[in-house]
């Protein structure tokens, strides 16, 4: 018997949801190659968040599946992110940083109710300084977080909103409806 090249029922509406939910305007989506060994079926988008018109954090977003489960995963989808976000140079030596930026992920997808479980990832801040021939820029500090985590619904539209939440407080954007009060200020005549 030959297989069959149509992707499951599952995965196919996981993508929908992907692609149906719309994320703030300071964040940009596009689809982009997944990769094809880690799982059967792979779905993934990038992210780049602007804030004055300037990148300062970007994002990976991937889909897996696996129609038979696996085992790690406790279920048969799994979503995978790597967030790189620039902070402010007093930020990457703060020993509460990784906590804090791991519950941006966590209180993201519980503010847009995506259920999960398995979740796991690390937080690393890094701050680098250039020499000689490489010197040029300040010295620059920037966080990156990697996670995974199993959603228990094929239902991603909830899953997406929360991952771009945690991308807007990574970056360091206010809420949606507020404006930050420094920018304000500087836009006052």
């Amino acid at each position: 018997m030959a297989p069959t090249s149509a992707a499951p029922e599952a995965f196919t509406r996981a993508v929908s949801g992907l692609r149906a939910a719309a994320p703030r305007d300071e964040i940009l989506l596009e689809e982009a190659a997944a990769p094809q060994r880690l799982a059967p079926y792979a779905f993934a988008l990038t992210a780049s968040v602007l804030r004055d018109g300037e990148e300062v954090a970007s994002g990976r977003l991937i889909l897996l599946h696996d129609p038979d489960g696996h085992e790690a995963w406790r279920g048969n989808l799994r979503l995978v992110t790597l967030i790189t976000a620039e902070l402010e140079s007093d930020l990457a030596g703060d020993p509460l940083l990784p906590a804090v930026a791991w519950t941006w992920l966590t209180d993201g997808l519980e503010q847009h109710a995506a259920a999960y479980t398995a979740i796991g990832g690390t937080i690393t801040q890094t701050a680098s300084t250039r020499f000689g021939e490489l010197a040029g820029p300040l010295p620059t500090a920037d966080l990156e977080m990697r996670a995974s985590w199993t959603p228990t619904s094929d239902d991603l539209g909830a899953h997406l909103q929360g991952w771009c939440t945690m991308l807007a407080s990574t970056a360091g954007l206010p809420p949606p409806g507020v404006t930050s009060f420094n920018r304000q200020r500087a836009s006052a005549p």
